[in-house]
């Protein structure tokens, strides 16, 4: 059993893609999809689709590569975790490595990167960095 879903998820995907898989079958959240269409809306991964019902719901990612088959996501590194929460003001969100990867953050607006939240002006729990 896993305790922390969030990070086995992206782990997925830097090792699914660094090994070149097409796509991957995860078990469905809400959490999950809404960052995984947020990934997909800053260019990490190609789609998210939804499938099965009920308790045999699965979320499906498609991967992105670059036209010399290098994967979109170089690194990922989980923040927050189950047993120390981090919680940052808009102030003391900052842009990493120099604007070339995000933030990603669970806002009372929702999901957001750090440009996204500075945009708004609201702070919030920093799930996790992805570059």
């Amino acid at each position: 059993m896993v305790s922390d879903t969030i990070g086995d998820f992206i782990i997925q995907l830097k090792n699914s893609g660094m090994i070149r898989h097409e796509r991957v079958v995860i078990p469905y959240s809400k959490l999950k999809y809404a960052i995984a269409a947020k990934l997909a809306e800053s260019g990490y991964v190609t789609g998210v689709d939804v499938s099965g019902k009920g308790i045999k719901k699965e979320l499906e990612v498609t991967l992105k590569y670059d036209t010399g088959g290098q994967h979109h996501i170089n690194g990922v590194k989980r923040i927050s975790k189950p047993g120390r929460r981090l919680y940052s003001k808009v102030t003391n969100i900052y842009p990493v490595k120099y604007g070339r990867g995000n933030i990603i953050l669970s806002t009372p607006s929702g999901i957001l990167t750090d440009e996204e939240a500075r945009k708004e002006h609201v702070g919030g729990e920093q799930l996790f960095i992805i570059w």
